[in-house]
């Protein structure tokens, strides 16, 4: 299956791009996911053990299961006060 993947922040300076496209072995879940992020996508690497993924709209944890058609984004730490 193909995810279109929303990037935010520091996610998308790392990846240069807004909305990256990511090819997924059905069932995929969202561990899956972040996998495939960091293999393409190896500039990712220092951000991936805080990397926050919402699907549809909602938070998500790395057992949720993805859906071809789901809106993905990927929402890296973002500090501030």
């Amino acid at each position: 299956m193909i995810i279109d993947v929303k990037m935010f922040a520091a996610a998308r300076q790392y990846t240069s791009q807004a909305v990256v496209r990511v090819e997924l072995e059905e069932p995929a879940n969202v561990s899956d996911l972040k996998v495939a992020l960091l293999q393409q996508f190896p500039q990712l690497e220092p951000l991936a053990g805080h990397l926050t993924i919402a699907v549809d709209n909602d938070y998500v944890d790395d057992e949720h299961l993805l859906e071809e058609n789901s809106e993905v984004a990927v929402i890296p730490p973002v500090s501030g006060g």
